[in-house]
């Protein structure tokens, strides 16, 4: 019963979204543009945000170890929590459901509720710019771009992305109250 309200729900969400995915899809077809949101995309993967983590520790210190080790642990519940919800929604992605809508770079696994990307972007950045706050200039316009990514490359559907956003803020305020011992 629940799965069918869900599967329900998601054919008129993705049926009201499909013009605006359309839209931002089409941007993969000017070569800059698509490129550009593939790299961001594959950075967004993990390799930006394990590089962030080595280097905190290595520029600031007992500070920047902290740090590191709390983004560490909500990628860890991060990952649990959105896998088990992609397992259970069961939204496929634009490219596969909706008519002109093309995948700009392979995704990671099948489905796309929530965006795991801009959990984790969005997750990391408010965890590093509430320690180190003159980050904020390079973290949040790169989190925006993985945001925007997911969309522009027909991974995801903008409510795709705004779940991911707000699950990934609820995980940071949640790792910064609840590992704030140091």
């Amino acid at each position: 019963m629940l799965a069918s309200r869900t599967a329900e729900l998601f054919r008129r969400v993705d049926a009201a979204e499909s013009r605006f995915c359309r839209s931002l899809n089409r941007g993969c077809d000017k070569p800059v543009v698509g490129a550009v949101f593939r790299v961001v995309s594959r950075l967004g993967d993990g390799i930006f945000w394990y590089l962030l983590m080595l280097v905190l520790p290595i520029v600031y210190g007992q500070a920047g170890l902290f740090a590191s080790a709390q983004m560490a642990v909500v990628a860890v519940v991060g990952v649990v929590v959105y896998k088990q919800l992609k397992h259970r929604l069961v939204r496929e992605r634009p490219y596969i459901t909706q008519l002109g809508v093309f995948a700009g770079i392979p995704p990671l696994d099948r489905y796309s509720f929530p965006s795991g990307h801009t959990m984790h972007a969005v997750a990391f950045t408010l965890l590093a710019v509430s320690h180190f706050p003159v980050l904020a200039w390079l973290l949040v316009p790169f989190a925006a771009l993985v945001a925007a990514s997911r969309v522009v490359l027909g991974l995801h559907y903008p409510t795709d992305v705004l779940a991911g956003g707000l699950l990934g803020a609820a995980l940071a305020m949640s790792g910064l109250s609840l590992l704030s011992f140091a």
